[in-house]
């Protein structure tokens, strides 16, 4: 349980915004948690549902809100946007979503702009670029869910290969969160033994197509699960738990959020995801607010 003080805002209570939501409560990551929904109804009935919950959960203040309770939030998540259909893409969804993201953020600024915002909308890379272009943001205070979830969808594969916990499997997805998007089979390692060396020593077939197999696995997985159920969610909701659990707690982890990305001659300046770490230093119990520090990526991963 985070026993300091902390306040997330989630703007959106669909599928997305609620599975956050509810993830966040069974975890205890705050200790005020603040549903936004144009729906207000949607929003009042995810939190009522939410709260018959606090019985059995860590103490936390759940209630539904309006654009002004975003002040003085710790985290902002904003997931509100058109839900991926079948047959869709993600970048299909960009003008509507980034016609959306910018009403949100004209209302969420006038009132807070020291928040971390947490981007969770599709194409989430494209709209982590457009909030960073706020001149009342700072760059290392817009990040996006990037790839988390994905990079949690391929140790899950490799590890139903391996017949190891997807714990223990170490693994990321880089790029784009989208079809785009980059699994470094290079980095993978299995309780500390690259698999290249794993492979040597087991009888399963883990050559280039078998690699060529789970790449498109992990890029269509969010296709599958649309087309079967309509939308996906929990997987997304336990993800942004995580980076929520990594900013509140100041745990100093690495994870694949999608992050303003510059090179030497500051030109390209667009979010992509690589493996990030950054620090969240808060003193809340003396009442200041906390700053957040994004550390360069680690780009020696990718090589």
């Amino acid at each position: 349980m985070n026993i300091n003080p902390s306040k997330v805002v989630i703007i959106g209570s669909g599928f997305v915004g609620s599975s956050i939501a509810y993830a966040n409560l069974i975890q205890g990551l705050c200790t005020e948690l603040v549903l936004i929904d144009s729906n207000k109804d949607k929003a009042e009935g995810e939190v009522m549902d939410l709260s018959h919950g606090l019985p059995f959960t860590s103490p936390m203040e759940i209630r539904a809100g309006q654009y002004e309770d975003c002040r003085e939030a710790n985290v902002i998540v904003i997931t509100a946007g058109s839900n991926q259909k079948p047959g869709q893409t993600r970048m299909d969804l960009a003008q509507k979503n980034v016609d959306i993201l910018r009403s949100i953020l004209d209302q969420v600024l006038k009132v807070e702009q020291e928040a971390i915002f947490l981007l969770v909308t599709n194409p989430v890379d494209v709209l982590t670029t457009i909030t960073r272009t706020y001149p009342e943001l700072k760059a290392h205070r817009v990040i996006g869910s990037g790839t988390v979830l994905d990079t949690a969808r391929f140790r899950y594969i490799l590890s139903q290969h391996c017949q190891i916990n997807p714990g223990n499997i170490h693994a990321y997805v880089v790029g784009e969160h989208g079809d785009s998007e980059v699994p470094l089979f290079s980095s993978v390692s299995v309780a500390g033994t690259p698999l290249s060396f794993l492979c040597q020593e087991c009888n399963k077939l883990c050559g280039s197509e078998y690699q060529k197999e789970v790449i498109a696995e992990v890029r269509k997985a969010a296709y599958e699960i649309i087309n079967r159920k309509g939308a996906t969610y929990y997987g997304i909701g336990l993800s942004c738990a995580r980076i929520l659990r990594a900013i509140l707690h100041d745990e100093r982890s690495v994870l694949t959020v999608s992050a303003l990305l510059d090179d030497q001659f500051k030109e390209l300046g667009v979010a992509l995801s690589v493996p990030n770490s950054f620090s969240f230093n808060r003193t809340l119990n003396s009442g200041s607010f906390p700053s957040f520090t994004k550390r360069n990526p680690i780009f020696l991963l990718l090589t």
